[in-house]
Order: C-alpha cells, then sequence, then structure tokens
C-alpha cells in the first residue's frame, strides 16, 4: 500500500513541477499553437516527408497463380516482401507456386 501512495505522490509531484516550468517558460499552462518547423522531417512540406510518402508501397495479393516462373526474372525486395520481378509483372513464393501480385 505504501509503494502505490508513493507512486501516486511522486506522479502528482511530477505534474506540478512540469506546470510551473510550463508556466515559467511560456506564461501559459498549455501550448495553443504548434510548433512544427516547415522543413523538418515529419511535417507536411518537408522532403523527408515526400520521399517517405512516395516510397511507401503496397503489395495486393492477386488470385492468379502460376506453376513456373517466366525467364528472365529477377529477385528484389519491397517493404521487407521478397518478391520476383518479370518485366512488369511481380511474383511472390506460396508454397510451391507463385501468385501473382500488384505493387501500389
Amino acid at each position: 500500500m505504501k509503494i502505490v501512495i508513493r507512486t501516486i505522490l511522486i506522479g502528482c509531484c511530477m505534474l506540478m513541477a512540469g506546470t510551473a516550468v510550463d508556466f515559467g517558460y511560456n506564461s501559459s499552462i498549455i501550448i495553443k499553437e504548434a510548433q512544427a518547423v516547415v522543413g523538418r522531417p515529419l511535417t507536411p512540406r518537408s522532403v523527408a516527408g515526400v520521399a517517405r510518402r512516395t516510397t511507401r508501397r503496397v503489395i495486393v495479393r492477386t488470385a492468379v497463380f502460376v506453376a513456373v516462373l517466366p525467364g528472365g526474372c529477377s529477385t528484389v525486395v519491397i517493404d521487407g516482401v521478397t518478391l520476383h520481378q518479370c518485366g512488369s509483372t511481380y511474383y511472390q513464393a506460396s508454397g510451391t507456386q507463385y501468385v501473382v501480385v500488384t505493387v501500389q
């Protein structure tokens, strides 16, 4: 029981200290406006954010299976998934067959 009470008291003290520090630096209890800087990672118009959004791909499996891959295929890894690229068509191993996948 003493540990629970001690934990609650420490939490309340930390909350009050954080509020005091916020009030001392910002003269307000809560931050009222966004502090994001354009150009920083994870902001809407940052270069890193645009690159991250344009390189995300979704792999969708279709219902088309083939027993043997066509000739001239290369192995590629997209989002941690190993695929076989044959021209503009991608295949994923599924047991002893290959399933056609769409990369979006």
